[in-house]
């Protein structure tokens, strides 16, 4: 989301970067833009979005996506606490309920990197989701990927999605990771820089239980990075124990 700047040139980090601290008015109308876009799916992972601080004019950017999209459940992580100065998070906006939402701080020379872990459901069927933005040194990265696989490897049915902050290639080296989550043999998705995309560091990533459909990058200027998006189908089993949550929830 970079909190709502619009960058489509390699120039506008620096010209645009007073956006970080300062709101714009032109903000709410982009917003308004990534929630039609968004309106379209069911569950929505977001990075770099605004928790309520001056920059963003006091308005809760997950909140706000998640009403003007119809979502009704929403969860904001907050990762680096700069009071009403910023409140950098990562969102997660879904039509259905999670049973369970854990926040998990990664680890890093420098703090600020987290994952939601939103859980869908009861027993060895449930649907497990997880969004995350990693640290962009390989390093830390390295560390974030082992911290992950701890937490995915007793688990059945697991999607990971966010700004990994690296390749397909530096994401299979990592061993460890990609044993816990067996990842389906999807073509790379460019996605950075957004206004002319030459590399694949955003991803979605299935646990084998899991089949991908319709893997897309969608062609939208809302931040230096493009999004991405999955159909996914569910086995049967998962899916019994999703229907059985909504109607549980809607009763």
């Amino acid at each position: 989301m970079q909190v709502g700047i619009q960058t489509s040139a390699y120039h506008h980090y620096l010209t645009r970067s007073w956006q970080h601290l300062l709101p714009h008015p032109h903000r709410a109308r982009r917003l308004d833009m990534v929630s039609s876009v968004l309106s379209r799916f069911d569950i929505v992972g977001l990075q770099e979005v605004d928790g309520g601080s001056f920059r963003s004019s006091n308005v809760n950017q997950v909140e706000y996506l998640a009403t003007r999209g119809g979502f009704p459940h929403h969860y904001q992580q907050l990762n680096r606490n700069l009071g009403r100065f910023a409140q950098h998070s990562n969102g997660l906006l879904s039509r259905l309920a999670p049973t369970l939402v854990e926040e998990h701080r990664l680890p890093g020379t420098l703090p600020g990197r987290g994952a939601i872990h939103a859980r869908y459901g009861d027993g060895p069927d449930a649907l497990h989701l997880f969004v995350a933005h990693l640290a962009l040194s390989h390093r830390a990265r390295m560390r974030q990927f082992d911290y992950l696989s701890e937490i995915i490897q007793p688990l059945r049915h697991v999607v990971v999605m966010g700004d990994l902050n690296c390749t397909p290639e530096q994401l299979h080296s990592h061993s460890r990771f990609c044993a816990s989550l067996p990842l389906h043999p999807v073509r790379p998705l460019l996605s950075y820089p957004s206004w002319q995309p030459r590399r694949a560091l955003d991803h979605i990533l299935l646990s084998d239980s899991l089949e991908a459909r319709d893997v897309r990058v969608l062609d939208h200027l809302f931040s230096d990075h493009l999004p991405i998006a999955v159909d996914v189908a569910l086995p049967s089993s998962c899916q019994a124990v999703l229907e059985a949550l909504h109607r549980k929830q809607i009763r």
